[in-house]
């Protein structure tokens, strides 16, 4: 098994949900691997934040982007080469904050790329101030008499814009977060993983999943039933909430058009060039 460990520094909290999810994906790729998705055509994306560090620690191919866009970054990686398997790790605040609209409208185009949010409710890596997915009366350095909104639903609100899978995992399930992370690469369209992932500095929130989480056995029925099990807080389900086919973004683009493998060859090209000009010129 491939460890797919750089030799990168490691700088997460000690305890944090980061290294279980860190391995949780490690693992999803070896199994991809085995059932015959090659390392060469995953690319990962990054924002913004301590989600963002996974950038430096994962040997495989990416694009460090800028914060909340990630997701922008890889709706162009795949409209770019539809051959790739590309995956954007965001944070709750870089994805669901400065990058809700190129979230929003992956989801809405059924762009075919999966995103993985690291939600532990916080900005982390500039410590601790609240996000839009931080609980009501959360205390942080940006809210010391406690946070005064509510709180984003991140599952209902990706499937109203159109996601066609969405899940939630928990990074104490590794292996079930394993095969979460498995499943969304291999849909095709929009994929969108909300994993719970504990940040034990500022809002340590272990235990309360690891006693609430519920792994659900079967996908919801329809998208309002998944609505109303997104919206259930105890216990807390865990899983695949919705999944259906449609028609994806580059192909609605292009058909089957590859941008990379079937482009234009240099002397092609320049002929055209010439056919242009020279009808242009005749016109006069």
């Amino acid at each position: 098994m491939d460890d797919l460990t750089t030799y990168a520094d490691n700088t997460w909290c000690p305890g944090c949900g980061n290294f279980s999810l860190f391995s949780a994906f490690k693992k999803a790729v070896n199994l991809l691997e085995e059932k015959g998705t090659e390392q060469d055509t995953l690319v990962f994306t990054a924002g913004i934040g301590q989600h963002a560090k996974i950038f430096d620690y994962l040997n495989l191919s990416g694009f460090y982007s800028l914060h909340g866009r990630g997701t922008a970054t890889a709706q162009g990686i795949k409209a770019a080469n539809p051959d790739l398997n590309v995956v954007s790790f965001g944070g709750d605040g870089d994805s669901f904050g400065e990058g809700l609209a190129h979230l929003m409208f992956a989801a809405k185009r059924n762009a075919d790329v999966t995103v993985i949010i690291h939600d532990n409710g916080v900005y982390a890596l500039t410590t601790g101030q609240f996000s839009p997915l931080s609980e009501k009366g959360y205390k942080g350095p940006s809210a010391p008499g406690g946070n005064i909104e509510q709180p984003f639903n991140p599952l209902t609100l990706i499937l109203e814009a159109g996601a066609t899978f969405v899940a939630r995992g928990f990074t104490g399930e590794i292996d079930h977060l394993a095969d979460l992370f498995v499943q969304a690469i291999e849909h095709k369209g929009f994929a969108l993983v909300d994993v719970l992932q504990p940040c034990v500095t500022y809002l340590n929130t272990f235990k309360e999943y690891k006693e609430k989480t519920e792994i659900m056995e079967t996908v919801p029925a329809s998208k309002d039933k998944a609505v109303l099990l997104a919206r259930q807080k105890d216990p807390l389900p865990i899983g695949i909430f919705y999944r259906t086919n449609e028609p994806v973004f580059h192909e609605g683009l292009y058909g089957s058009w590859n941008p990379v493998t079937q482009k234009m060859g240099e002397n092609e090209r320049k002929q055209k060039i010439k056919g242009l000009l020279y009808g242009i010129n005749n016109n006069y």
